[in-house]
């Protein structure tokens, strides 16, 4: 099943993109639930996925330490997208979650095809990066 493409379009991520390339994203990802306590990612494992929470409630943590927690609308997985490289945390449901789910080698299909698609990814980094810097600094 596809996730609907107006649940895309809230992702800063998606920020920007033509009606087409949202679609075409919608049509690569599924729905996915994860039942409370289940591993969604490991750190230092290849990135294979982004996903997008839809529902429920995460604990991201680094080294064994929890940093964060990610509720419905947050993403992760970005820089997988990219380039498959080692998960940066392990995430692990805290409820019940679903997720949208979208594998990376569709997706790389994709940001071939549709320049918007890599615009946004880009940003998406930088912008993390940007954030990632800021935290260190301060």
């Amino acid at each position: 099943m596809s996730i609907d493409a107006t649940v895309l379009r809230r992702v800063p991520l998606f920020e920007g993109m033509t009606d087409r390339a949202i679609e075409a994203i919608a049509n690569l990802a599924t729905e996915e639930a994860v039942p409370a306590g289940d591993v969604l990612v490991t750190q230092g494992e290849p990135g294979d996925a982004f996903y997008l929470v839809l529902a429920g409630r995460l604990s991201v943590a680094r080294d064994a330490v929890a940093v964060k927690e990610l509720t419905a609308g947050a993403f992760l997985g970005e820089i997988a997208l990219v380039d498959g490289g080692p998960r940066t945390a392990t995430v692990t449901a805290l409820t019940e979650v679903r997720v949208a789910v979208i594998r990376r080698e569709a997706f790389a299909s994709l940001m071939d095809r549709y320049s918007s698609v890599r615009h946004g990814i880009l940003v998406a980094l930088t912008d993390r990066i940007r954030r990632d810097a800021r935290n260190t600094v301060d």
